[in-house]
């Protein structure tokens, strides 16, 4: 079995700043491309932040600038932190990772739980 579970949300003022963080556990053999999705009421999920295993980042055009992904290999986590926070980034955020099991040879995709952030004054 594999788990991704974040924690981190909750209610900031505009202007704010918030960690995210996200740990993969279980019968994990490799990990691929780690990221933050999140959705807002009544939207699609939309990709916010990506990094890859070699540490390279990419962003979604509304946040750059604002928001940075990071990874730490050894301990299988990804964060995401959040500044200059807007009300348009109210959403449940969710992480996602590739992750090969140990003894299988496929890469499949995981799912966190999600995470409540809200931005309002």
């Amino acid at each position: 079995q594999v788990q991704l579970v974040e924690s981190g949300g909750g209610l900031v003022q505009p202007g704010g700043s918030l960690r995210l963080s996200c740990a993969a556990s279980g019968s994990i053999g490799s990990i691929g491309g780690m990221g933050w999705y999140r959705q807002a009421p009544g939207k699609q999920r939309e990709l916010v932040a990506i990094v890859t295993n070699s540490n390279t980042a990419d962003y979604a055009l509304s946040v750059k600038g604002r928001f940075t992904i990071s990874r730490d290999n050894a301990r299988n986590t990804v964060d995401l932190q959040m500044n200059s926070l807007k009300p348009e980034d109210t959403a449940v955020y969710y992480c996602n990772a590739q992750i090969r099991r140990s003894g299988t040879a496929q890469f499949l995709y995981y799912w966190g739980q999600g995470t409540q952030v809200t931005v309002s004054s």
